[in-house]
């Protein structure tokens, strides 16, 4: 038979974790994510401890940003990450609460789109420095509408530390 090659596209994805020794949450699913079917992981940023988005009576979070390459819709992909987070026992009892795993499409090549169930680039990208500074390590020239990632950095509060 022929080989073929399927088209792919590359996936940014944000990976958080605020329980259950989040370090080794997020290290777990990186090593996860290069698993998922029709999909390789490229790139990783390095972890970085930043305060909780919403409500502060939970743990700061560890934060990262991996890149993949994927054979996967958009859709597909984000099945695959929301069962990645079912593995890690996620549990959704309230809204930008504590979390194992939580695993966000942040971009996904030059896409954009607005579903029900996933908005691409991820709406709140350009306001949130925990995912905008692992975004910037590995793709420091990448354009978010039309800008660097520093002119959306510069006015947020940079409280993001990078970890050792």
């Amino acid at each position: 038979m022929p080989a073929f090659a399927l088209s792919t596209s590359l996936a940014y994805v944000g990976l958080g974790s605020n329980l259950a020794d989040p370090r080794r949450q997020v290290a777990t699913a990186l090593v996860a994510l290069d698993g998922l079917a029709l999909c390789r992981l490229v790139g990783a940023s390095g972890l970085y401890a930043s305060r909780p988005v919403g409500p502060q009576d939970q743990p700061d979070f560890v934060n990262a940003v991996a890149v993949l390459e994927t054979a996967l819709s958009p859709l597909a992909l984000l099945d695959q990450l929301q069962a990645l987070e079912q593995r890690h026992r996620r549990r959704r009892e309230r809204r930008w609460g504590p979390r194992t795993l939580d695993l966000d499409v942040l971009l996904f090549s030059a896409l954009s789109m607005a579903h029900p169930r996933l908005q691409v680039p991820h709406p709140y990208l350009h306001e949130r420095a925990f995912a905008l500074r692992p975004l910037r390590e590995v793709a420091p020239d990448l354009l978010l509408y039309g800008k660097p990632l520093d002119h959306w950095l510069a006015p947020l509060a940079d409280d993001v530390t990078p970890l050792g």
